[in-house]
């Protein structure tokens, strides 16, 4: 049976929002995370207080054996949300589930929100994976009249095992105004909520912000159906943040301090993405059979200043990913014994994302390019660790990326490059996902980067709004020895393809 066919599986969704909402910006939801072998993230989050429990089985009929699983009480210290973690799933099983949520008032129970998804084959079965990024920003919210946030249901008709969900997936720094002018004078009409009116600074403002995204049946759907892996990056707090962020000249925010910002945001990112918990920790691998590993980098959090980037050693203001994490992703990536290994990173290596200006008037750098020229700055970390991947001779390694709100596929060879001392590998670009669209960038030749395909605005417009078509995601096939990426538009277009085989080492 195909997911697609599932459909009145999940009805019971909408019945609980009608039963449960206290006002249009107060939605229950499910969501699927971090799926690998027997084990998954089970999300959920009531529309009151309420003691959550979970069901799974591997058929449809729910008359099946079924695990029952008694998960927390979701209250409003942690946003109504909260996660459970189920195991024992068998391999390449569809898991079917129905989440439970009574109300710890005493007001009954509501119809169960369901879903479901598919475990890690045993074997070498096909993996299919989405990834994007960049989720409603620049002031395109939900329009109903637009159907909502579409891309989302090309996604689930695609029927993937996974979806990468690669950072900014929050504008908390961008309101969504009741309108936006369009093109030719027509206008684009937001749902609006009070927690999505301005900047976000305090606790409420930030889950608000994931709150807003929820209320939209597209990604109700596909988030009760498809597996996620979710990182983050800067909009998830506020634009280019890093510890020596500067708001005092910034009249939204009425609180300063970036690291109160930091925390409150860190909080509800963590309250409301299906990822298993440890710590503060984003970065983590998911091995998805013997095919994939899917290592999820975090590029924000243990970064240094945002600086000019042009020091000659390393040191903490040019850290990116810093030791710790570099650590783990080299020796994660030698000791796998996955055929494929992606890298998912929420910015691009060799494109170059400006940063205005620093005290003496020199170009800051948000990301780890910095020009043409010799690795230098936070480009003597990626250095380091394209190195130690070569000197392993760890091959078959695809980077994944969003960032920059356009797509594209860019090939990084030594022969083109300033830093010679790796291995030639491949990333590819995709977003936004109803979010203004800009781009192209100019790219650095410091890793050798060569644009095999891009779309992106035509010269002189930005900010494109999602009815121009031009929102973005990828998508992964991985079959034995082979792996294709296939960059879509919304409409689930093809727009270039690439089958890579796999290498011997």
């Amino acid at each position: 049976m195909r997911r697609r066919d599932l459909l009145p599986a999940i009805a019971g969704a909408p019945a609980l929002l009608r039963a449960w909402k206290e006002d249009p910006a107060n939605p229950a939801a499910l969501q699927i995370g971090d799926v690998t072998a027997g084990r998954a993230i089970v999300w959920a989050r009531s529309a009151r207080p309420a003691a959550m429990t979970v069901k799974w089985r591997t058929t449809e009929r729910s008359g099946s054996e079924t695990k029952l699983i008694r998960g927390p009480a979701l209250s409003a210290r942690s946003d109504f949300t909260g996660r459970v973690e189920i195991s024992g799933l068998p391999p390449g099983q569809r898991i079917f589930l129905e989440v439970a949520l009574s109300a710890l008032d005493g007001g009954g129970r509501g119809e169960p929100l369901r879903g479901h998804f598919l475990t890690p084959g045993a074997g070498r079965s096909p993996v299919v994976v989405l990834w994007s990024g960049d989720m409603v920003g620049q002031g395109w919210g939900i329009n109903p009249d637009f159907g909502g946030i579409r891309i989302f249901e090309t996604m689930r008709r695609l029927e993937p095992h996974l979806f990468i969900h690669s950072g900014d997936s929050i504008y908390a720094d961008s309101p969504v105004p009741a309108e936006m002018r369009l093109p030719g004078g027509k206008t684009w009409r937001n749902v609006v909520t009070e927690a999505k009116s301005k900047v976000a600074e305090t606790m409420d403002e930030f889950r608000g912000c994931y709150r807003y995204n929820l209320l939209d049946d597209n990604v109700r759907r596909f988030s009760a159906e498809v597996a996620q892996l979710w990182q983050w990056d800067d909009h998830e707090i506020t634009n280019n943040w890093s510890a020596s962020k500067d708001l005092s000249a910034d009249a939204r925010y009425r609180e300063k301090d970036i690291k109160v910002l930091v925390e409150r945001g860190r909080q509800a990112f963590l309250e409301y993405s299906p990822l298993r918990l440890d710590g503060n920790r984003v970065y983590r691998r998911i091995s998805y059979g013997p095919l994939l590993d899917v290592f999820l980098v975090d590029m924000r959090s243990y970064r240094g200043p945002n600086t000019h980037n042009r020091q000659s050693i390393e040191s903490d203001e040019t850290a990116f990913l810093g030791n710790p994490q570099m650590t783990w992703l080299a020796e994660g990536l030698r000791k796998s014994r996955a055929a494929w290994k992606i890298v998912a990173a929420d910015m691009p290596i060799g494109l170059i994302v400006g940063d205005g200006k620093d005290a003496e008037g020199r170009a800051r750098f948000e990301n780890c390019a910095n020009g043409d020229g010799p690795a230098l700055g936070r480009e003597l970390e990626i250095a380091r660790l394209l190195r130690s991947i070569k000197r392993s001779n760890v091959r078959n390694i695809v980077w994944l990326t969003a960032d920059v709100h356009y797509t594209a596929a860019h090939h990084y060879d030594p022969a083109r490059a300033q830093f010679t001392d790796f291995l030639p590998f491949y990333e590819f670009v995709s977003g936004p996902l109803n979010a203004g669209t800009f781009g192209p960038g100019a790219l650095d030749n410091t890793f050798g980067p060569q644009v095999l395909f891009q779309k992106a605005p035509p010269r002189g417009q930005s900010n494109l709004p999602p009815s121009a078509g031009m929102q973005f995601f990828g998508e992964v096939r991985v079959a034995g020895q082979e792996l294709t990426v296939t960059l879509r538009d919304a409409a689930g277009d093809a727009l270039y393809s690439k089958t890579l085989a796999l290498e011997r080492g």
